[in-house]
């Protein structure tokens, strides 16, 4: 048994020796890579496939009034309209995950922020995937102007949005009424780091380790950090 407590309670990284990999699926957005590889020495090899994801980035949006940012839209694999915050994918080459979380910020909600911190991080599914999602939390927000506003559209073209209470929203994840994960865990973060006035929350450019596309590097290399805040 492995026992761990307080500052000790981590994920680690564990690496095996990789004996081939390949592409057998190769999809619009993300692949299908199937992995053979070591598991541990003297034993026959594993084969795993999954899929390879560039990852992505979620802004949990607090008002001055303590209010969260919410957005509704029709996620087709599940056939819904999904209460969510604003994400999207880390698919823009050397752009660094909190200019990713600005730029998606303003093309789906039209809102720019003052100051940046990271929530969380998680991985989406890692039994299946290699997606890891970077949660921000955006505070001192203000509306682009018109002339610079992203013209949404498919699903993103008739998405509404709106301002709820971050208690409300809390409430609505732990009876079941807000089902995507970013959502569900950057709201529950929120909520947890409230207690402390948001105090201790890493700044917006903390490296990102987790990330299997980012591991050994800033998650801020290659591009400026849009603010830093506290």
């Amino acid at each position: 048994m492995v026992e761990a407590g307080g500052d000790g309670l981590a994920d680690a990284l564990s690496p095996r020796r990789l004996l081939s990999s390949e592409t057998v699926y190769a999809g619009r957005i993300w692949d299908v890579r199937q992995d053979t590889f070591e598991y541990s020495a003297g034993e026959p090899p594993l084969v795993r496939d999954y899929i390879d994801h560039p990852g992505a980035v979620a802004v949990v949006v607090l008002d001055e009034r303590e209010r969260v940012l919410l957005i509704n839209q029709y996620r087709h694999p599940v056939g819904m309209l999904l209460w969510e915050i604003p994400a999207g994918l880390l698919d823009v080459h050397g752009e660094a995950p909190q200019l990713a979380a600005a730029r998606e910020l303003a093309e789906e909600a039209d809102l720019a922020a003052d100051s940046w911190q990271v929530l969380t991080d998680m991985f989406n599914s890692p039994g299946s995937s290699s997606e890891a999602i970077r949660i921000f939390l955006a505070r001192g927000v203000s509306e682009v102007p018109m002339h610079a506003r992203h013209v949404r559209t498919d699903e993103e073209a008739d998405m509404a949005t709106e301002w709820v209470p971050l208690d409300e929203a809390v409430a609505a994840v732990l009876d079941g009424r807000i089902h995507n994960p970013s959502a569900v865990a950057g709201l529950l973060a929120c909520a947890a780091a409230s207690r402390n006035g948001y105090a201790g929350l890493r700044p917006a450019d903390a490296p990102w380790e987790a990330h299997p596309r980012l591991r050994g590097a800033s998650s801020g290399h290659g591009a400026g950090n849009p603010t830093t805040g506290a």
